[in-house]
This record gives structure tokens, C-alpha cells and sequence, in this order.
């Protein structure tokens, strides 16, 4: 009898199930099991990776996007041999850069002051392709998803992303069969930094998800969800 397969997803930043909605209609199969891990409690990445390796099977699939990806790194280094498969969208290896803090403190005083829609109006257009700014239907579902975060779990969030490792040293030993994907117009994530860590793992894969900015999941649904179901079959 053939095992089922676990899966794990990780959303990134302001991001919940929603965020993985494609994926998981897409990869929905008899022999999945597929969890989306809630991070929203927790104000550093260690606990997120934590939280997830304590109610994981002794073996899984492991797919984060964004912040998520970090986790996901974090989650390699603390027990490599159990995953079995690893999948890294839209993200990077490099801790907190100079003036980030102030940049994101921005943005915790705008949700502070005007409330969670205010935040999302300043935060989303700039992860996007210029065009799915216009995608009404895909806005609001963006929309609606950093309106269920509180300003509480944002300000979580931001302080595990300002507190985060360096990753890069992960990247060599990693040997499990690995996915990068990015979308082509992901200016907070470009491609090239992408191309760098594929460089790093061991027989990793790179997709470029085209006409994609930061939120490929969502932006380049199809394209991502193929990419995830191959990689699943490695």
C-alpha cells in the first residue's frame, strides 16, 4: 500500500489559506494530505518552523511562499532528513537589510492609524504585475485576506521578518528535490535572486511564473500549481 503524501504550504506575509486556494483545489488528490499552516501567531521564524514541525509526520513535503519560504528554510536546518521534497516562491536567504525596519514600522503605523484596509491599499499594488492591480476580483480577494490579520499578527510578523536568519548557508546542503519559482515581474523578490539560490542547491529546479508579480500563487495560479504538481512527482 502506497503511503499518502503530506504537504505542508506556508503562506507568506498578511497571507492565510486564501493564498493557496488554487493549489489546493489544483492538487487535491486520494493520496494527499495537505495542511496550510496558520504563522500568524508567532513573532519570530524559529516558533513558526516549531509550530509546524510539531504537528508534521516524521516525513513531508514542504512548499512556503514568501515569508513562508523562510520558515520553510528554517524548518530544513532544524530537521533536514525529514523532508522529503522542498519548494521555495517568491522569497530570499538575506536577514533584515538596512533601513528595513523603518520601512516596515511605515506600515504598522498606517494600520495602526487607518486600520487593515488602509494597509493593504498602501501594501498590495507593488507586489502585483501592473496589470492584476486592475483585476478587481483578484484585489479583493487580496484585500479581504490582510483584512482578516490583525494589527496584532502583523506586527508579529514583521518583527520575525526583522528578526530573521541568514538562510544562505542552508542552501548547499539541501538534498531533497527542490522547486524555486518566482514570478517574472516580482520586484520585491526578482528573479535573478532566485537564480542565485538555485545556484546554491544541489539539482534545484527554477520557473519563472510569467506575467507575475510577488503574489505568485495567486497572480499565475495554473502555472504554479503545475510547477508544485511536478515537483510532486519527483
Amino acid at each position: 500500500m502506497v503511503a499518502r503524501q503530506t504537504l505542508y504550504l506556508l503562506p507568506g506575509l498578511l497571507c492565510d489559506r486564501a493564498a493557496w486556494a488554487p493549489q489546493l483545489a489544483a492538487l487535491e488528490a486520494a493520496d494527499r494530505d495537505i495542511h496550510v499552516a496558520d504563522l500568524s501567531g508567532h513573532a519570530s521564524i524559529a516558533a513558526m518552523a516549531e509550530t509546524v514541525l510539531a504537528e508534521a509526520p516524521a516525513r513531508f513535503a514542504l512548499a512556503g511562499h514568501s515569508m513562508g519560504a523562510r520558515v520553510a528554510l528554517e524548518i530544513v536546518r532544524r530537521a533536514p532528513d525529514r523532508v522529503e521534497r522542498l519548494a521555495l516562491l517568491d522569497t530570499g536567504t538575506h536577514p533584515a537589510r538596512p533601513g528595513e525596519a523603518a520601512n516596515r514600522q511605515v506600515l504598522i503605523d498606517l494600520a495602526r492609524t487607518e486600520g487593515m484596509a488602509a494597509l493593504a491599499a498602501r501594501w498590495l499594488p507593488p507586489m502585483l504585475h501592473p496589470e492584476r492591480v486592475q483585476d478587481k476580483a483578484l484585489m479583493g480577494t487580496l484585500t479581504a485576506m490582510v483584512e482578516r490579520q490583525s494589527v496584532a499578527s502583523f506586527e508579529r510578523q514583521v518583527q520575525a521578518l526583522l528578526g530573521r536568519p541568514d538562510a544562505a548557508p542552508v542552501l548547499p546542503g539541501i538534498r531533497c528535490p527542490t522547486l524555486l519559482g518566482v514570478g517574472r515581474q516580482d520586484a520585491w523578490s526578482p528573479p535573478a535572486q532566485h537564480e542565485a539560490m538555485a545556484a546554491a542547491i544541489p539539482h534545484a529546479r527554477l520557473t519563472v511564473f510569467e506575467r507575475s508579480g510577488h503574489m505568485a500563487p495567486l497572480e499565475a495560479p495554473d502555472a504554479v500549481s503545475a510547477a508544485l504538481e511536478d515537483w510532486l512527482g519527483l
